[in-house]
């Protein structure tokens, strides 16, 4: 494997340890802010629809700009975000900064899943894309659990500094081993490539990553008051279990990628989902069992939700090649709406009853994301002759 996707996987890291350590802390900063639990989930919920929109309009806009020095660009931008992150002393000031670093991460994300995927032979590509989602849930193995351990020995704004710092060293690790990447010469018009969505098989396959990551997001964004209110977890158990959750992310992406690449997008996407909604169910009962028990169900719903990427990616390279670069971008987008939906259906779910049910209020979306796969597979594409006309 080219050693410059790892490069690429660092910069995915740092973009997702700033986007999900938020579920980690969300008790601690609502507390410093004096807000409710809930609103500070919104936190999660701004960031992601901001980097949904961000990403289709800021990749079109930029087409022509030479790949290299956008991303360099795009962290810079980044960096700023997390410094006003630290200096954040209201719920405004931080909610702007997360749409700084949302803005410029979304950029940061989708560039690398595109420039991982080109700079590799096609029979690797999927395990490419894999490497880049590693990156994005290795954050969950060292991010969520090192920033949980720095707010509770100083406070959750020394994460950011943390971010702002690993942010610097990416810039260096881009700067001198990323040669320049020129743009595409023929680039579509957004336009047209926003009219590849026509295409019934497209559209339902992006559905079901705004599906899948819906279900997922309205457990796994309140995960710790789960931890801590149903499965009974002190605070150094929390963190411990955000390692385990973080390990079986990493262990997922890549399997997804492995798997793509040998049984093929279809199957792999097919096996995932349906093995997906059974775990997600299970997890509300499976608290009252041992605590072994419990993280071994932990650990294959977080391998699961991780491992679905890089098949998801592939597919809709395979089923709209002529428009792949903005499909991969779109469907980064559909990841972050999913994240969204999720975060704000999760908080619903837990001012009207429970934390508990919301692993099986997101199962229900999961069954939703099996139905669109299997219509989007029984489906022939149209998207070049949309392309092209």
């Amino acid at each position: 494997m080219n050693f410059k996707v790892y490069i690429l996987a660092i910069s995915a890291f740092i973009v997702g340890t700033v986007e999900l350590i938020i579920g980690g802390i969300l008790d601690t900063i609502a507390d410093d802010l004096g807000v409710s639990v809930s609103s500070a989930g919104q936190l999660i919920t701004v960031f992601s629809v901001v980097f949904a929109i961000a990403a289709p309009i800021l990749l079109a806009t930029t087409a022509r700009m030479e790949r290299k020095q956008l991303y360099m660009y795009s962290l810079f931008v980044f960096l700023l975000g997390n410094i006003l992150a630290a200096l954040s002393t209201s719920y405004m000031m931080l909610m702007a900064a997360r749409v700084v670093s949302a803005a410029s991460g979304s950029l940061l994300v989708v560039l690398s899943i595109t420039i991982a995927s080109s700079i590799v032979a096609p029979a690797y590509r999927a395990r490419a894309i894999g490497i880049i989602f590693m990156g994005i849930s290795g954050s969950l193995v060292l991010g969520v659990p090192i920033g949980l351990v720095l707010t509770n020995a100083f406070n959750w704004k020394a994460l950011f500094f943390l971010v702002a710092g690993l942010t610097v060293l990416a810039m260096i690790g881009i700067h001198f081993f990323i040669e320049k990447i020129e743009a595409k010469a023929n680039q579509i018009p957004l336009r047209q490539q926003l009219a590849t969505l026509k295409d019934s098989k497209i559209i339902s396959a992006h559905l079901i990553s705004i599906l899948m990551l819906t279900g997922h997001l309205t457990l796994y964004a309140y995960l710790t008051p789960f931890l801590k209110d149903v499965v009974n977890l002190d605070a150094t158990w929390v963190t411990i279990a955000y390692f385990i959750f973080g390990i079986a992310a990493v262990a997922g992406g890549g399997f997804g990628g492995w798997m793509a690449d040998t049984l093929g997008s279809k199957k792999s996407i097919l096996f995932i989902v349906t093995a997906f909604v059974f775990v997600i169910f299970s997890l509300p009962v499976m608290s009252s069992f041992a605590l072994p028990i419990f993280f071994a169900v932990m650990i294959l719903w977080s391998s699961l939700s991780w491992a679905i990427s890089p098949a998801q990616q592939n597919y809709l390279i395979q089923s709209a090649p002529e428009s792949a670069e903005i499909q991969q971008g779109l469907n980064a987008s559909c990841m972050h709406l999913g994240i969204a939906f999720g975060s704000s259906i999760g908080a619903l779910v837990i001012e009207q009853s429970s934390v508990y049910y919301n692993a099986w209020v997101g199962g229900l979306f999961v069954i939703a994301a099996l139905g669109c796969a299997i219509f989007s597979f029984t489906r022939n594409s149209t998207s070049s002759e949309t392309v092209t006309n």
